[in-house]
């Protein structure tokens, strides 16, 4: 059974000093079968329109997928990239925070499949994201 407050730490800590920590990403829930993390929305993740950005988004559901592979395999040995997204932007959100959940679709040993849910707070589907992910001992 995992330690969820230290499983959250330490996906926490690794955020410092990159994208995730500009764009204010922090993991926020985990399970046996799901890791979540949020982001807000704040005019620095808007478009010109105003609306959360479809990039930004895919920046979180990549960020929180490829997280999951390791923390569901309770395997921290290894090295985990995205090598494929797609996303289907559904319904615009200008404030409040978004939260990814990804949960596995298939986990093969080198390659996985992640779906990824983009929520706003009121839990309508924003986005839904696909994330196909390739895995590697840390050398």
């Amino acid at each position: 059974m995992m330690d969820k407050e230290k499983v959250l730490k330490i996906c926490n800590a690794l955020i410092k000093g990159n994208l995730m920590e500009t764009l204010e990403i922090e993991f926020v829930d985990v399970g046996e079968e799901f890791l979540s993390a949020r982001m807000p929305v704040t005019p620095k993740v808007h478009q010109i329109h105003g609306l959360l950005h479809g990039g930004a988004t895919v920046a979180l559901a990549e960020t929180v997928g490829s997280a999951a592979v390791p923390v569901l395999t309770q395997d921290p040995s290894i090295h985990v990239v995205g090598i494929e997204i797609s996303a289907n932007h559904l319904k615009g959100v200008s404030t409040g925070y978004v939260t990814a959940t990804a949960k596995p679709l298939r986990m093969g040993k080198t390659i996985q499949l992640m779906e990824i849910r983009v929520t706003d707070e009121e839990d309508n589907l924003i986005s839904h994201c696909k994330l196909s992910t390739f895995s590697r001992p840390i050398k």
